[in-house]
């Protein structure tokens, strides 16, 4: 007789178009915003693949569940203290896609410090340079790091090959970091030329980077964010932007997404991008066999790649 095969809930509609390459090894139920499987099925679920949201109400429906194998890296959508309180564990896509995110970090601090935008338009307006003046070199110049996790130390390595002088802040000191901890967030971003973001994307860090800690950073500095727009307050920053209290913001994720552009347009010494940081075709694929290979190790009953481990 053939064993039956496990019951796997792919959930969202990130999920819902994944269910062929599910179908031939679990056995597939699927589900959408707010419904529940029936109770029947859910009393045989012991795994959700998911995007970077579950509900609590459909944790609460499958008292079985032992897993959730989010397909992001981030998680802001999932409430990790009450899988924790649940005693289901958490994977992610962690590390996978680190280096294109750090890879783009360093586009877009480039882009703007150097002005590309802006030397792009003239050239295409027929403006060459005119009188604009010769801009300041990044060698030597002070980055600073928040958050030194996969993404935060690859930015780090990147930014010492460019000859920056690189320090980092986070709340937990890290060893074996071979970069200076900050004393604060606010001594590092009075430190900082460069204040790059690579935090956590956890609820108690929201608007980390707040009214303080952009007016200690100033007005001959820029901020880089490709970690999530709710680590900044947004309000705060576009004033710092258009009084010149902060030289320049260089970002790849906002506070609502997709961004009002009216938000945006005008606002001085900016580059933005879409979300795109760790879009990459590669990435797609690690990611999914990352969470594939999540759950095939839970069934099989070996140790995961990538459990989350967050403290409550």
């Amino acid at each position: 007789m053939t064993p039956a095969r496990p019951t796997v809930l792919l959930y969202g509609q990130l999920m819902a178009g994944e269910k062929a390459d599910w179908d031939e090894t679990y056995r597939v139920v699927s589900a959408l915003g707010d419904e529940l499987p029936p109770p029947e099925l859910a009393a045989t679920i012991e795994v959700i693949a998911s995007g970077d949201a579950v509900p609590n109400a459909l944790i609460d429906a499958l008292p079985a569940l032992r897993l959730v194998a989010c397909f992001s890296t981030g998680y802001t959508g999932i409430d990790l203290a009450h899988l924790q309180a649940r005693g289901v564990t958490l994977t992610s896509a962690a590390g996978v896609n680190a280096h294109d995110v750090a890879d783009h970090a360093l586009a877009l601090l480039l882009s703007l410090w150097h002005g590309v935008p802006e030397a792009d338009r003239r050239v295409r307006d027929g403006e060459w340079r005119g009188s604009r003046a010769p801009r300041r070199s990044l060698r030597h110049k002070h980055a600073g790091i928040v958050g030194l996790g996969r993404i935060g130390n690859a930015i780090a390595e990147r930014l010492s090959a460019l000859e920056m002088d690189v320090r980092w802040w986070g709340p937990h000191p890290k060893p074996e970091a071979r970069f200076a901890r900050g004393a604060s967030l606010l001594e590092l971003a009075g430190w900082s030329h460069v204040l790059v973001v690579a935090s956590r994307a956890a609820p108690e860090n929201r608007h980390q980077i707040d009214a303080p800690v952009l007016a200690a950073l100033g007005p001959d500095a820029v901020l880089v964010n490709v970690s999530r727009g709710f680590l900044v307050d947004e309000d705060a920053l576009l004033a710092a932007l258009t009084s010149g209290a902060v030289g320049g913001a260089a970002l790849d994720v906002f506070e609502q997404e997709p961004v009002s552009p009216a938000r945006w347009n005008g606002v001085p010494g900016t580059v933005l991008t879409p979300h795109i940081a760790g879009f990459t075709r590669e990435a797609g694929v690690d990611m999914r066999h990352q969470q594939h290979e999540n759950v095939r190790r839970h069934f099989a009953g070996e140790p995961l790649l990538t459990p989350v481990h967050d403290p409550l």
